[in-house]
């Protein structure tokens, strides 16, 4: 077996290991498997993850493998991810629990069928949006860094904001928690609104001081995240 078959074995074993994560989280906190927005949601959240990386392994595998570098090397960066992985575990939760026990139901109305699925194609959307972004910037890593030969992405959505794929990230986070069928899940996967703005904040500091051109770039594209926004 070759470096690379293993490593792709591995990032299937990743991928299946994820899924099967979060169908335990929903659907045991749920207690019942009936809750159909969950079964839309790993739907429109992992096959177009799957689809991507397929797609990826093929046409870049470098880009491929940059996706699963985890180890950051920024001591601020890893002390933002370990305080926002209970964020992150907590937000995924409450939705299960929100099913069984009708807690948007009985105090909320419900989350109406429309919000629950346009926060799905919302959700979709974020993670095209991030296909989008990683396709034009072939030097998109899991961790930040600048490597040999990299340079600045103007093209794309990197013409309309700076951080594209944390665009994308954002929007399939803010809107898990309605696509679930969930008002209580929303305020605490919205603090990530924090770790990506914290992140994008840290990585623009890293990239203004060593990646040729980024300066420029920013005097050029005013916006990190939303556009006409901030």
């Amino acid at each position: 077996m070759t470096p690379r078959l293993k490593f792709a074995l591995l990032v299937l074993l990743n991928i299946v290991v994820s899924v099967g994560a979060t169908m335990a989280i929903l659907f045991l906190t749920a207690g019942s498997f009936r809750f159909w927005e969950g079964w839309v949601y790993l739907t429109v959240a992992w096959v177009p993850t799957f689809s991507m990386y397929a797609y990826f392994y093929r046409y870049d595998r470098q880009l491929f493998e940059r996706r699963f570098q985890k180890k950051e090397k920024s001591r601020e960066q890893k002390l933002l991810r370990r305080m926002f992985l209970p964020v992150g575990a907590i937000g995924f939760v409450l939705p299960g629990l929100d099913y069984r026990f009708g807690w948007s139901r009985t105090y909320l109305g419900g989350v109406p069928l429309w919000l629950i699925l346009l926060s799905q194609a919302l959700v979709l959307g974020g993670f095209l949006v991030v296909f989008w972004a990683m396709k034009v910037n072939s030097f998109a890593s899991r961790t930040i860094q600048v490597e040999t030969g990299q340079t600045t992405i103007s093209s794309g959505p990197y013409s309309l904001v700076r951080h594209p794929f944390y665009t994308g990230r954002l929007m399939s986070v803010l809107f898990t928690a309605p696509a679930l069928g969930s008002y209580f899940a929303w305020p605490v996967l919205a603090l990530y609104i924090l770790f990506f703005v914290l992140r994008l904040l840290h990585e623009e500091k890293v990239l203004r001081r060593e990646l040729p051109g980024y300066p420029e770039y920013c005097l050029r594209v005013r916006f990190r995240l939303l556009p006409l926004i901030w």
